[in-house]
């Protein structure tokens, strides 16, 4: 590495070229991809306006850009899927200040990747830990609170953990391709039980009067993005009462990144009724959005579920991941699997107290993670 490294930021990320961030990612993972970041900010989803101030990481050797990191300074902590809640009042109750902080993650996606893009090669970790530090003289700069990392790879988890942060660990429920020809093979997997309850819902959800379509790229058209936008705006405001996401955000995901979405459309007596939204990468399937304007059993866990394991299948993808949240999702073939991020604190004090909040966390975390394990839909062995 030359003695010409420096780390800068950019609050807008077009003012960088496409071409030199995406020389930076690992793999074909669509959420950290300049289209889609790009998408979040030119549709007003992601701004300062609505608390996701862009900061995105910059670093180069020699004027090249050999890393970047997808960063924003947040005024609060909603669209992130890592409650620090808490965290805030207790130090707020304390006399700090707790908000701004900064924050690595994708705005409003709960999805598992790489948190630090840098070109590949034998600097490849240098180049990490140089991210990893930068974050924190960036939030000692502003005077921010602190810096936090969601849904990290387990790469990046250690490079984290290596300069400084503390680690938490959470929980998603994650569908793994065991190397099933059939969602039929797949069943075949789970005890007798549990496999007559998801044919039943299957049979239930079926109904004639229900057409499903599965839809990619160029098959998305207009009408299906207005069509989809109502059932996310219906679904979101009975959930987090704003939506986060702006309708012209799915065109521009629709235009850049139609090869990378799969959208799982339900129509009844002509008009489309329900949906659900995925993204995939050459390994995975993420559900992200879903919504419905009527309400028909077990069409939720259809849409949202089986038709997501049917997909991995036949494309032959290894895992699908459900999006946040969802014990119920263990009774369908979703296991219970580890989250990390990764948290520094400006002040050491607060640091400290952190540090042993996430060590109790921690140990409940494992213990809920091994009785779910134990009391999976697979047969026993």
């Amino acid at each position: 590495m030359s003695n010409d490294v420096s780390i800068t930021t950019v609050q807008n990320i077009e003012d960088l070229e496409a071409t030199a961030w995406d020389a930076c990612l690992p793999d074909n993972h669509p959420f950290v991809r300049h289209a889609f970041l790009r998408a979040l900010e030119k549709s007003g989803s992601a701004t300062a306006e609505t608390g996701w101030m862009p900061y995105h990481l910059v670093l180069r050797d020699a004027e090249e850009v050999v890393g970047v990191a997808p960063m924003y300074v947040k005024g609060h902590s909603q669209g992130e899927y890592v409650f620090d809640h808490s965290w805030a009042h207790a130090y707020e109750r304390a006399g700090g200040r707790y908000y701004p902080k900064l924050q690595l993650s994708i705005p409003f996606s709960p999805v598992n990747g790489p948190r630090f893009l840098v070109k590949p090669g034998e600097q490849t970790l240098q180049r990490k830990k140089m991210l990893a530090l930068g974050a924190r003289q960036v939030a000692v700069k502003l005077g921010l609170s602190s810096v936090h990392a969601t849904f990290l790879n387990e790469e990046d988890k250690e490079i984290f953990a290596d300069n400084g942060y503390l680690i938490r660990t959470g929980e998603q429920f994650h569908w793994v391709n065991r190397g099933y020809s059939s969602f039929d093979q797949f069943l075949e997997d789970l005890s007798s039980r549990k496999r007559k309850a998801i044919k039943k819902e299957r049979r239930e959800a079926n109904k004639e009067e229900l057409i499903f379509e599965t839809l990619h790229g160029p098959e998305i058209e207009k009408h299906h993005w207005d069509a989809f936008f109502a059932f996310y705006i219906d679904t979101g405001s009975r959930k987090w009462g704003t939506p986060y996401l702006t309708r012209e955000f799915f065109d521009l995901i629709g235009s850049a990144l139609g090869q990378d979405i799969v959208l799982f459309m339900v129509k009844r007596n002509g008009r489309y009724i329900a949906a659900a939204l995925n993204f995939k990468s050459d390994t995975c399937l993420y559900g992200r959005y879903w919504g419905c304007i009527e309400d028909h059993k077990f069409l939720h866990f259809e849409t949202c579920y089986y038709r997501a394991i049917d997909y991995a299948i036949e494309h032959g993808l290894k895992i699908v991941e459900a999006g946040a949240q969802g014990p119920h999702k263990l009774a369908r073939g979703y296991l219970p699997t580890k989250t990390f991020s990764a948290h520094w604190m400006q002040d050491p004090g607060f640091q400290d107290a952190v540090a042993e909040f996430l060590k109790a966390e921690t140990r409940d975390m494992d213990a809920e993670i091994q009785y779910l394990s134990a009391h999976s839909p697979f047969k026993k062995g």
